[in-house]
């Protein structure tokens, strides 16, 4: 029903008024009798062979909703009827922010992708930290964050400390976000020394709480092999408890859309199927030449039910959506729990 009749209509529109739009529309569809445990029942599998624990964290099934989409934690409720076994919201930033300027996000609709540069826009850490107070659920809920879009380098550290020391208290796990492509420059992101100062920041910021959370890196899907050492290097000698592979990319090779629409689109991450390929392969090499030291959840291009057996079947331990998640819509999440099953 989605992809026949819901996903024309919805693209007829601008991606980003579509997106709020949709939110706005589930809110209110929640709040009517009955439609919770509707959606649960068409979308929801629970069942033993689906649950995972991966870094001390015990997730009813391994299928998670990547950064990006529920940015402020508005929705994470209504989204759980959907069957996710773990929502990431983020990235979160220490101060609101309006992000890049408008248009920002775009389709393309013959790749099934979307480049975005959205430039984290989002409500800053206060207002998502109140969202996520007394949510009484389950469901496990991870926190990226990320530095301001304006921040001098030498402001970085302070960035991401001011949000996980306020976030702490209310998600149950860390995503440091070094990856993205939107928010300025990522130099110092992703130099070795530094990120190994980040770290080590965090994680002693972490040590100061009664219970501890796991910290994971988020990577991008566009290193090469000496760049994918490196980062196996640096999660051995910090001792960070993971990876996510893979963010979105700036590269454009192999794609249907013309070079012209491109050319009007400009700069931006691009997501959706045309990464599944480069982020499986950064899955891989990362499982491989680390002798599956840490755990990996797999993110970009996963489509199919096929794609996410793909990713695991490369070493990730647990995967998210987003991409796939707009193309194919809800019952993505059900098919792969299905395969998964089977």
């Amino acid at each position: 029903m989605y992809k026949a009749l819901l996903r024309p209509i919805l693209f007829l529109f601008d991606p980003e008024k579509v997106h709020h739009f949709t939110f706005s529309f589930l809110k209110f569809s929640f709040q009517i009798p009955l439609v919770k445990s509707i959606v649960k029942s068409l979308y929801k599998i629970e069942h033993s062979s689906l649950e995972r624990t991966i870094f001390g964290l015990n997730f009813k099934n391994p299928v998670g909703l990547g950064a990006g989409f529920d940015k402020n934690a508005l929705l994470y409720k209504e989204l759980e009827f959907f069957g996710f076994g773990f929502i990431e919201i983020g990235t979160v930033t220490p101060k609101p922010q309006e992000g890049n300027l408008k248009k920002r996000l775009f389709r393309l609709k013959d790749d099934s992708g979307i480049i975005n540069r959205m430039g984290f826009n989002n409500e800053g850490v206060a207002i998502i930290t109140k969202r996520l107070r007394n949510r009484n659920s389950s469901l496990i809920i991870g926190g990226n964050i990320g530095k301001m879009t304006n921040s001098r380098t030498d402001q970085y550290t302070a960035d991401y400390l001011a949000c996980f020391n306020e976030l702490h208290p209310n998600v149950d796990y860390f995503v440091l976000n070094v990856s993205c492509p939107n928010v300025g420059s990522m130099v110092k992101l992703q130099d070795k020394g530094y990120l190994l100062e980040l770290i080590g920041a965090v994680q002693n910021a972490n040590n100061k709480f009664e219970k501890q959370k796991p910290i994971l890196l988020k990577i991008g899907p566009d290193l090469n092999e000496i760049q994918l050492q490196e980062i196996i290097d640096i999660v051995a000698e910090s001792k960070i408890d993971g990876v996510i592979a893979a963010n979105t990319s700036t590269n454009r090779e192999g794609l249907k859309a013309s070079e012209q629409y491109l050319s009007e689109i400009g700069n931006g991450g691009l997501s959706g199927q045309p990464v599944k390929d480069r982020s499986t392969s950064v899955i891989r090499f990362l499982s491989e030449k680390s002798n599956k030291a840490f755990p990996i959840i797999g993110i970009g291009g996963i489509h199919s039910a096929e794609d996410a057996l793909d990713k695991i079947a490369a070493g990730a331990d647990l995967i998210q959506i987003y991409t796939g998640f707009i193309y194919e819509g809800p019952s993505l999440v059900k098919n792969i729990n299905k395969a998964l099953i089977q």
